[in-house]
């Protein structure tokens, strides 16, 4: 690993490669958001290192930058992606190069940064890229003129650089990493690295800023006893199983509510036609407003379904409700158990049935639950918290 300081004062430069910075990626919520590679880029300026973040995207925002330290080099297809490799490589100033996942267009980038610029690299893995593909049992084996046609054709899926086959090759490069980081227990045992939870500014999501009341009123929330989602929902993430759980429930009052939708698909299209008396959608909201529709909530509800997916996710999800001293009730999946560590309620997951006996039970204990989610936000200050995570950062880099 070679790390050439400027002089002998400054710290090293960090480049954060993120694979995917468009409007459906990292870039959905904004320049500024929460999401992990940008609250990784905030913590290593807080702790004196410089660091840019450098991504393809969607958009050129070359004109309207909203972050100076932030650039998003337009993604082209077919054969021009090469060119926009190029170009991002080009664009490393960093002495360190900190992938943001082990795909082709972070951790592949950092590589090559490696090899010709003879900078260090480091990486982040918070998801199994190769869960969605079937895991260890992906195989690409196309006959001859499958692979010509996956190679040549303009619309050829060998041209997508998100194809399963070269997660694969990346995940068998991750050794080459000089530092390895990641947010729970399963990638740490499947990859190792050094453990770096998700985090979650306390300031901005502080229930103390907040009337619970006063904002379901704005909402239009006022007469309804509101679990909320705030999240994409996929079929992994077991909203059905909530909506489920209110038929049997039965309460007219008890309603769902879901923050932004889904960018990826018309799932939650099909959700609202099927449940359109459970449910109520609200629109995308700014990550700066997201603590004020937290706090309209009366339980925050995390129902991952146990699958390769969800065991490798730290649900950003479970930090909103337990920063915001909401009672949580989620599943028994992955590192969520841990992560809550009896300051929130757990079900075993794809059960309905013991969903709304435990919806029920907090409901009729509603003081009880919120002194939980008091707790729970105790929780989340100690080890979720902004400046834990540059803690652990300055311990890494250091």
């Amino acid at each position: 690993m070679n790390i050439q300081k400027r002089n002998k004062v400054d710290k090293p430069v960090v480049s954060i490669l993120v694979s995917d910075l468009s409007t459906v990626g990292s870039g959905r919520w904004g320049l500024d958001s929460g999401d992990r590679p940008f609250m990784i880029s905030k913590a290593l300026n807080h702790i004196g290192y410089t660091s840019e973040i450098i991504g393809l995207g969607d958009v050129d925002y070359s004109n309207t930058q909203e972050n100076s330290s932030i650039q998003i080099i337009r993604r082209e297809g077919g054969r021009k992606i090469w060119a926009s490799f190029q170009k991002a490589i080009s664009a490393i100033k960093g002495d360190i190069v900190y992938a943001y996942k082990p795909k082709a267009t972070s951790f592949g980038l950092a590589l090559l940064a490696k090899l010709h610029k003879r900078r260090a690299v480091f990486l982040d893995i918070d998801d199994w890229e190769l869960s969605w593909h079937g895991g260890d049992s992906f195989q690409y084996r196309p006959s001859l003129k499958q692979f010509g046609r996956d190679i040549l054709k303009t619309e050829g899926s060998l041209r997508n650089p998100e194809h399963p086959t070269y997660l694969q090759c990346m995940q068998k490069l991750i050794p080459l990493a000089d530092r390895i980081t990641t947010h729970n227990s399963f990638l740490q045992s499947r990859f190792g690295g050094i453990m770096l939870p998700n985090c979650k500014d306390i300031h901005l999501f502080d229930p103390s800023h907040h009337s619970p009341s006063r904002n379901r009123e704005e909402l239009g929330l006022s007469e309804f006893k509101i679990l909320m989602f705030p999240g994409a929902p996929r079929p992994y993430k077991g909203v059905e199983d909530v909506l489920e759980a209110l038929n049997l429930i039965d309460d007219p009052l008890l309603k769902l509510v879901v923050i932004g939708g889904s960018p990826y698909d018309s799932y939650d299209n099909y959700l609202q036609k099927r449940w359109s008396d459970r449910l109520i959608k609200l629109p995308v909201v700014s990550y700066r407003d997201m603590p004020r529709y937290i706090s309209a909530a009366h339980v925050l509800i995390v129902p991952q379904r146990d699958t390769p997916v969800t065991r490798a996710q730290f649900p950003l999800k479970i930090t909103d409700g337990m920063a915001m001293a909401k009672p949580v009730l989620a599943t028994r999946v992955g590192d969520i158990p841990s992560i809550l560590s009896n300051t929130g309620y757990l079900v075993e997951p794809e059960k309905p049935e013991q969903l709304a006996k435990s919806i029920l039970e907090i409901f009729e204990n509603y003081d009880q639950a919120l002194a939980t989610g008091a707790e729970a936000r105790k929780r989340c200050v100690e080890e979720y918290s902004f400046e834990r995570m540059q803690k652990t950062l300055h311990s890494i880099f250091s």
